[in-house]
């Protein structure tokens, strides 16, 4: 099927349109807070189109661009009436970002050859739809009617009569307060965040069978506006996005296809197993910010899971790791909870975790078991931030790349817990107490691949010795050194990036030969010291004395 080359502008508040089966990079960028633009956005950025070697076509409408005999492009011209002279070869018209308010039905039923419709951003009301708007458009297959002002009459029953080709229909950010009806069976893909629906009537998506992805997030569902019909029926549904409502409990009926789920930002306290049991597939569930508390996640209620990937659990009120977590699980996101302790078997359940994120918990030192971490071999990211440790872990995974430990209590660094830690790239451990003596010697000896040290924020009064050989980029801002002696990175020859800002740094305090075997140096930064410091790189680079400073 031809996809669009026209999607609208990327607005606050519009979601991910996901190309499956590629869900895992997509699908870390919703565990953070706030969307990110990414291609496949269901309103990403829609560029002009280039200029073509053809000349334009000589029918187009005045001051639109017609780079294509079957292109039309009235993109931000303010325009308050629907253009005329559009050529009926338009296989592709976008009126996006004008101030359009309703839609002639002659002129629209000429353009009979129409795949393509982009109508985002008007103002077109309920009222300015005709009935049977889009009977005559029998080819068309995307249309975006987003940020627009259709309101409870919604859309004509008979809008789309006539039209079977439908993939995409974008109807976000409206006035809407139910489903619309009539909706086109053939729908790959519908839009409807970003309104005021409050319920989904029995029926209203039983002929969707095709439909691949919905998003119905910033809404008002409640669990009385779903039954266990309401999804049933969407046999090829793969991405559900449910974030931003008012749900207490899981929905029912959820079909076997379903990859992803979103609840995010509900009111969801408790999670049972049978509502899960239809959606077998699921690979990743997001169930960040609802009121999980001891009890939400019972042993079992995810055991219908066996093939879950993901489970996202930020800011709910989890005391432990749920239990009898899905063996298969591969990415266990659980910070802002208040986890206080790891036990020798919480986390035996699932050997194949290689992310888990436990930072901004209750953790402290002598409640993490020496054995927490034995069955992790395939743990690749270990994030403890924000806790209440005040040293390191025993037992880390030796497959560990990125370990971080900022914002906690640490007063020590000793060899031990960081031997074995040979393929550790990213070490974190800024916004701790250390001092230099704090810091045994031998500490670094094994992180032979370290690569990024982040020891900002500590109580350190000069630079700690031995560091990592392969260390490439070193943070030692806001500590209390004042002297940057000759010898300070004889063990870094890579270093390529330093930060030294917000130290007690003067005129005086760095010796020169301290840069001296360090040719791929580019970055010193010396900003925020009592004086202005004066850093010249080794005469090997490419550039010549400079300032540290922002």
């Amino acid at each position: 099927m031809l996809q669009s080359p026209w999607r609208p502008c990327a607005q606050p508040g519009d979601t991910l349109t996901l190309p499956p089966p590629q869900w895992l990079s997509l699908l870390l960028l919703l565990l953070l807070p706030g969307p990110l633009p990414v291609a496949g956005m269901e309103d990403a950025a829609f560029p002009h189109l280039g200029e073509s070697s053809q000349p334009p076509p000589r029918a187009c409408p005045p001051r639109c661009s017609c780079p294509r005999v079957d292109t039309v492009d009235c993109d931000g011209l303010d325009l308050r009436v629907f253009p005329d002279n559009i050529t009926r070869a338009a296989q592709h018209l976008s009126l996006q970002n004008n101030q359009l308010q309703e839609l002639p039905y002659n002129e629209l039923s000429r353009l009979s050859g129409l795949r393509t419709l982009n109508l985002h951003n008007n103002l077109i009301s309920s009222e300015g739809l005709p009935d049977e708007a889009f009977e005559s458009l029998t080819q068309l297959q995307h249309i975006y009617v987003a940020h627009n002002k259709l309101s409870n009459a919604g859309l004509p029953p008979d809008a789309f009569r006539g039209s079977e080709a439908i993939a995409t229909l974008s109807l976000s950010n409206n006035r809407l307060s139910y489903l619309p009806p009539s909706l086109p069976p053939s729908l790959e893909r519908l839009h409807l965040q970003n309104n005021l629906i409050s319920k989904v009537p029995r029926g209203a998506l039983s002929r969707q069978t095709q439909l691949r992805e919905l998003y119905l997030q910033h809404n008002q569902l409640t669990d009385s506006g779903l039954d266990a019909t309401t999804f049933s029926k969407l046999h090829s549904l793969e991405y559900l996005d449910l974030s931003h409502n008012q749900l207490t409990t899981v929905p029912a009926g959820l079909p076997r296809t379903l990859a992803i789920l979103h609840l995010g930002r509900n009111r969801i306290q408790q999670v049972e197993a049978a509502r899960l049991h239809g959606a077998r597939g699921l690979r990743y569930l997001l169930l960040q910010h609802n009121q999980l508390g001891s009890s939400g996640l019972p042993a079992g209620a995810l055991r219908p899971l066996r093939g879950l990937h993901t489970l996202h659990l930020y800011g709910n009120g989890l005391d432990r790791v749920p239990p009898a977590l899905p063996r298969r699980l591969r990415a266990l996101v659980l910070p802002h909870n208040h986890v206080a302790a790891l036990g020798a078997r919480d986390l035996a359940a699932t050997p194949g975790l290689t992310e888990l994120n436990l930072a901004y918990n209750r953790l402290a030192s002598a409640r993490v078991h020496h054995r927490a971490f034995r069955r992790l071999r395939a743990l690749r990211s270990l994030d403890l931030a924000g806790n209440q440790l005040t040293r390191l872990p025993m037992g880390l995974p030796t497959g560990l790349r990125t370990l971080q430990l900022q914002r906690n209590q640490l007063r020590m660094l000793e060899p031990e817990p960081l031997a074995g830690l040979d393929q550790l790239r990213e070490l974190s451990l800024a916004h701790n107490r250390l001092r230099v003596g704090d810091i045994g010697p031998g500490t670094w000896h094994e992180l032979q691949a370290l690569q990024m040290l982040d020891l900002s924020h500590n109580e350190l009064s000069f630079v700690p010795p031995d560091l990592p050989e392969a260390l490439e980029e070193l943070h030692l801002e806001g500590n209390r050194i004042g002297h940057v002696g000759p010898e300070a990175f004889l063990s870094t020859p890579r270093l390529r990036a330093l930060f030294l800002r917000a130290n007690r740094l003067h005129m005086t305090s760095i010796t020169a030969e301290a840069f001296l075997g360090l040719p791929n140096l580019r970055v010193v930064d010396t900003a925020g010291n009592p004086e202005q410091v004066l850093i010249r790189l080794p005469p090997t680079t490419p550039r010549g004395p400079r300032a540290g400073g922002p």
